[in-house]
């Protein structure tokens, strides 16, 4: 399989789980973790509906892959997520030492790796490749269209319908 259809195969995975959280009315991002070419965790944000600030995919993806694997060190493992990391997600991906991060969407709001920030390109004890851009329009889509709905919906108060 050519490296671009492999990345694509697993930004579809998180695409998928970034659907899910749709449905369950959370900002629509997904996340995989690749461990030796398999998927070993995912994980999709949920933090509004548990309210729990730390409920983001990558940390979700990333709870599940260290039981998976009995280390709290991801050295050989790949992340793949629909939108870019915050600074709390980027955070613990270079605690983890995940080997790279592959994103979909850039975030010009909080945006750790690209766009507010480059805390990838830090001096740290582990180094995070990354590559953004991943099914960027897929992953930018699912998000944009998540957000209209929400502001439209706010637009219609209950009282509206006296």
């Amino acid at each position: 399989m050519k490296e671009q259809e492999t990345h694509n195969k697993y930004m579809r995975a998180a695409l998928a789980l970034a659907k899910k959280a749709r449905l369950a009315e959370e900002s629509p991002i997904g996340c995989v973790l690749v461990h030796n070419g398999v998927i070993i965790a995912r994980g999709y944000n949920l933090r509004q509906s548990r309210q729990d600030v730390t409920l983001h995919a990558e940390l979700m993806a990333i709870r599940k892959a260290c039981r998976k694997l009995s280390s709290w060190r991801l050295e050989d493992c790949d992340l793949y997520v629909t939108l870019e990391p915050c600074y709390m997600c980027a955070g613990a991906i270079i605690q983890a030492r995940i080997r790279h991060v592959y994103f979909g969407a850039a975030d010009p709001k909080a945006g750790a790796v690209i766009s507010k920030n480059h805390l990838f390109d830090l001096d740290h004890n582990h180094h995070v490749e990354y590559t953004g851009g991943i099914m960027e329009t897929e992953c930018s889509e699912i998000l944009t269209d998540f957000f209209r709905d929400l502001r439209a919906k706010k637009k219609v108060r209950p009282e509206s319908a006296i």
